[in-house]
């Protein structure tokens, strides 16, 4: 039988979370009644850049397999502008509603976030289960968080994403008016639920505020042990996670799958010139990645806006990756993280051959072409790296005269001032210098112990 609704028991779009007081089931396939995937039709409209709408879809295609579900049929329909009540055009409508039929389908999966009013008109019109691409990467997101950060981080964003989708629910299940007598269980229910959500929501961003400014603690004992940042940036499937492993040894799960690795993962790396930095795996990014996935997730971003350092791993041998590169840059500006020190890195240069890297660098000279698999290129990427960091810091006390009182206005200038006290003969300062600035203050430098300080 065809589903009639948004049934709860489908592995796509579960809650991730047990505000609805239980947990998803598996799917049930249409033709045979056992478990086994979901079946699901795609439906999106065609772009100027994509006229066909194939490779606007294709994305959609490898996020719904990653989900687990199974495409048996696409529709794409040539429009203007989405129709304001069902996204794609009455005709289309009907038409996707047959080809689920024919195909058996449970689910259509639409290639751009839906409004609550467009998705209730939907189900009703194709008697299905209709999810939006938003939906579709918080699943794929609650399949692969691990981490509790992570877990709460995918649940705050689905919670945000469901509250607004509630509105019309208890509609359907009572018709009676609004007023005193007339309050029936369909929204007496819809209230619940809302109270539920929105109570949830302030339990997980008060959850999330805690592990936050754990992380920031994190960050500062790294600060303090002069240890800089590089964060790994890119789209999905980049090969992020890949060329971590291969700089450190490290053993974080990869796969030829979108989001493989969501929580952030730390390494030591020492470079070439034999400074030690920080290197951290992050999420990857994807086009019109959810205003509501990008907020929750803030916490772990800013492990990318505090970077000292960002490098951005393309895709090289993908056949769109611009649009890939220009997707990441509009994160990064949204994140406030655009003006970073970065440096670009032409991953899966195996896959080009030797006339595809030398055209691709004849384009992008400033890029640095690797191969994270083939363990090539990667030293070149390494010294990129050394030349983009800031000077290294370097903790120094100094015994400036009264009347050198200037120095000290110096100090602020190029450094960080931890402390200063009054002594008989003049300021002792406890401060942070650039390694190169340390010369220009070497006649006040002392040694290890302090010399007359007044007492604190």
């Amino acid at each position: 039988m065809r589903s009639t609704g948004a049934p709860e028991g489908h592995r796509l779009g579960r809650s991730g979370g047990e505000a609805d007081g239980h947990r998803a089931a598996r799917p049930v396939t249409v033709e045979t009644g056992e478990t086994g995937p979901e079946r699901v039709v795609l439906a999106g409209l065609a772009d100027r850049l994509d006229a066909d709408g194939s490779e606007t879809l294709q994305e959609l295609v490898r996020l719904a397999e990653t989900a687990g579900a199974v495409v048996v049929d696409q529709v794409v329909q040539r429009r203007a502008r989405p129709d304001p009540a069902t996204w794609v055009g009455s005709g289309k409508v009907e038409e996707i509603r047959a080809r689920a039929a024919s195909a058996g389908a449970e689910t259509v999966i639409f290639d751009h976030e839906l409004s609550p009013a467009q998705q209730r008109n939907l189900e009703r019109a194709l008697e299905t289960k209709v999810l939006d691409r938003t939906a579709l990467v918080l699943d794929i997101f609650a399949q692969r968080a691990r981490s509790r950060e992570g877990r709460l981080q995918v649940e705050l964003a689905q919670m945000t994403y469901r509250l607004p989708r509630l509105a019309g629910r208890g509609v359907l299940l009572s018709r009676l008016g609004g007023g005193i007598g007339t309050r029936g269980p369909g929204e007496t229910k819809l209230e619940a639920d809302r109270r539920r959500i929105r109570t949830r929501i302030t339990e997980l961003k008060g959850e999330i505020a805690t592990l936050s400014r754990h992380r920031s603690r994190q960050r500062q004992l790294r600060k303090d042990a002069a240890l800089p940042v590089v964060a790994l940036v890119g789209y999905t499937n980049a090969g992020k996670s890949t060329l971590l492993n291969t700089l450190t040894e490290a053993d974080v799960f990869t796969a030829d799958k979108l989001f493989a690795t969501l929580d952030p993962t730390t390494r030591r790396v020492v470079l070439p010139n034999h400074r030690s930095v920080l290197l951290v795996d992050t999420v990857g990014f994807i086009q019109r990645l959810p205003h509501d996935l990008v907020a929750a997730f803030r916490a772990t971003l800013e492990e990318v806006t505090e970077a000292d350092v960002l490098i951005h791993v393309i895709d090289a041998s993908h056949p769109r990756w611009p649009d890939q590169r220009a997707a990441v840059e509009q994160v990064l500006r949204d994140l406030g993280a655009d003006g970073r020190p970065t440096v670009v890195v032409f991953n899966k240069t195996d896959r080009l051959g030797r006339d595809g890297v030398r055209d691709l660098m004849a384009e992008e000279p400033e890029g640095i072409p690797v191969s994270a698999l083939r363990g090539v290129g990667l030293v070149n990427l390494l010294r990129a790296v050394s030349k983009r960091l800031p000077d290294p810091m370097r903790r120094v006390r100094l015994a400036i005269p009264y009347e050198d009182g200037a120095v000290l206005a110096q100090l602020y200038a190029v450094g960080r001032v931890l402390k200063r006290d009054g002594g008989a003969e003049g300021l002792v300062v406890d401060a942070e210098l650039p390694e190169t600035a340390v010369g220009r203050f070497r006649r006040y430098l002392v040694g290890g112990k302090r010399p007359d300080a007044a007492e604190s």
